[in-house]
């Protein structure tokens, strides 16, 4: 089963137009369909037709337990093509005060933030193939606070990130 990528997500929320309102005004995405308690989202850069279903479950809704007292999944992750734009979304996410954390992982520069119901999300950018060298490979096991400033100095700010690539 050669599986090549992510196509969409689902997620339980408590209030969909909250949610809908949060995936459009802080990460651009945009509605594709609705019936009632639901919405389907289209990321602006995507092909999919859609990346993200929302289905409404009430404001009684418990937070996640996952990873405290419970197994379940961590986080999406969503890549962005330059660090030009992972600068914007961090504007943006750190604007709404959504935003909880970000990490140099060597290869992976990453924004951590949590959406209404502190449902946890990653954004972040790839260093090209190309562009990995020992040193950046090494320190895949440490993780650093992300000055996004640097990496773009470092990379240039316009480079096409590594779109899915992993060595």
């Amino acid at each position: 089963m050669p599986i090549q990528r992510l196509n969409h997500a689902v997620l339980y929320v408590r209030d969909v137009a909250r949610s809908v309102a949060f995936y459009q005004e802080v990460l651009g995405f945009r509605v594709v369909n609705t019936f009632p308690g639901a919405a389907f989202l289209q990321a602006s850069g995507s092909t999919n037709d859609h990346d993200l279903g929302l289905f409404q479950i009430g404001p009684q809704a418990g937070p996640s337990a996952a990873g405290r007292s419970t197994v379940g999944l961590y986080h999406l992750a969503w890549e962005v093509d330059t660090l030009t734009e992972l600068q914007r979304v961090s504007v943006k996410l750190a604007e709404s005060g959504s935003l909880v954390g970000a990490s140099d992982h060597s290869t992976t520069k990453a924004l951590y933030a949590k959406d209404p119901d502190g449902i946890e999300f990653e954004v972040s950018w790839l260093v090209p193939a190309a562009l990995l060298d020992e040193k950046t490979l090494a320190g895949r096991s440490q993780i650093r606070p992300l000055d996004i400033a640097k990496e773009q100095e470092r990379y240039g700010a316009e480079t096409r990130g590594g779109v899915g690539v992993s060595i």
